[in-house]
Parts: structure tokens; C-alpha cells; sequence
């Protein structure tokens, strides 16, 4: 299957670049470039995208406003939107997540790392790192500032015990392959404890999941070191 992938920058050369990159690629091509967020949501309704490069700062409708109208469009669910900006604010990272982007790199990341990440996020799962991602999760997501709660407490209800474990550690950062590793499940089998978290609190993918987390009190915020 090939992914499918719109770009988003309002520099020519990066997206020449990006383009060059990922149509080397057997599984994926380029199917749009978007020089502005307005741009961006028009071409994603077009082109119905499976990953959305993003850059947060462009011209008129930026990245982030793209990303909102996107993430909460009903027909453009199986889209998923990967964040690639040099402005890597806690708060713009925070947004993000908070309005459904599945993933936050910036701009010196590895090709390697740009590759995978675009695999990852197609995949249906988020690019949540252990250490700074995770920081700004519980201390934004938690906070006065946040939007409202994507799902109210008593949903987790609906989880099994260990769709509540499974999710707790995903919403600490840990990889399918950490979590399968800690509780000795296969990764399938943490998959497909994740993927049914999902369904029941109504996330649209991981990223989501880890912030109802938080936002559930499934999983505490980590106090922050000055």
C-alpha cells in the first residue's frame, strides 16, 4: 500500500526537497503541495491524503488553524497530520495535540527519522517521544488553559483493566514494543488493547488517546523540574 502524502510549507525549496525524498520512496508519493493553511485544507478535501506534512508558520492560515479544520472535518478522518516546523514551543506543541495532529518533528530531524515518522503516523499511531513530548502533554493538557475534555472520567469505565494499563503506559510515551516488553504481551496483542482504547473513548488516534489520558486522570501529570 502507498502512502499517500500532501505537503504543506510555504518554501519551494523544501518542498522540492521533501518531494525528491519521499517519492524515492516505493511506499509512498506526493500527491499535493500547499504553500498555506487555507491552502492545505483545500487540497487535503481534494486529495484525501493518508499524512499531511505540516509547517506551523506560513503566510495567511497557518499550520495550525490548517491542522484544527482538518482534524475536525468528519470526511477527513483517515488523514492524519504530522507537524514538521522549526518552532518546536511547548505551546505549539501542545495545540497540536490538542487538536488532533498525530505527530511534532522539527525541522533537523534525520531523513531516516522524517521517513519513519511519516510510516508511523500513516500507521494510525502517534509520534509521542518519551521525555519532552510527554512533559508537555501533562503540563499543558492538564492544565486551566487546555479545551475541554475529549472524553468525561466515566468513560474509562469502559475499558478492561488492561486497556487501562495499556493506555496509562502508552500516555507515559512507551512504544507498543516497551509496553509489550514491561507487561510480557506480544505487540500485537498491546495493539490491539490500544486500538480498542481507542474506539471506546471515541480517539482519533494515539496522540488523542494520550491526551484523554491525561485529561481522564487515567495518568498524572509529571511535576515539572526547574
Amino acid at each position: 500500500m502507498t502512502i499517500r502524502v500532501l505537503l504543506a510549507d510555504d518554501q519551494a525549496l523544501l518542498r522540492g526537497t521533501f518531494r525528491l525524498l519521499i517519492d524515492s520512496c516505493e511506499d509512498m508519493e506526493v500527491v499535493g503541495e500547499a504553500t498555506n493553511g487555507q491552502e492545505a485544507v483545500e487540497l487535503t478535501r481534494a486529495h484525501h491524503p493518508d499524512v499531511v506534512l505540516m509547517d506551523i508558520r506560513m503566510p495567511g492560515s497557518d499550520g495550525l488553524a490548517a491542522t484544527a479544520a482538518i482534524c475536525d472535518d468528519p470526511e477527513l478522518a483517515g488523514t492524519r497530520v504530522l507537524i514538521l516546523t522549526m518552532f518546536e514551543t511547548e505551546e505549539y506543541v501542545a495545540y497540536a495535540l490538542r487538536v488532533g495532529a498525530s505527530g511534532f518533528l522539527g525541522k533537523y530531524v534525520t531523513t531516516d527519522a522524517l521517513l519513519s515518522g511519516i510510516r508511523v503516523v500513516a500507521s494510525g499511531e502517534a509520534l509521542l517521544s518519551p521525555g519532552a513530548t510527554r512533559a508537555l502533554i501533562a503540563r499543558f493538557l492538564t492544565g486551566p488553559s487546555s479545551s475541554a475534555s475529549l472524553a468525561p472520567p466515566e468513560k474509562l469505565e469502559e475499558l478492561t483493566p488492561r486497556e487501562r494499563q495499556v493506555t496509562a503506559l502508552a500516555a507515559e510515551g512507551k512504544s507498543n514494543e516497551e509496553i509489550a516488553e514491561e507487561l510480557t504481551l506480544s505487540v500485537l496483542t498491546v495493539r490491539t488493547h490500544i486500538h480498542r482504547a481507542m474506539t471506546k473513548l471515541n480517539a482519533r488516534d494515539r496522540a488523542q488517546l494520550v491526551v484523554i489520558a491525561y485529561q481522564t486522570g487515567l495518568v498524572q501529570p509529571v511535576p515539572r523540574v526547574r
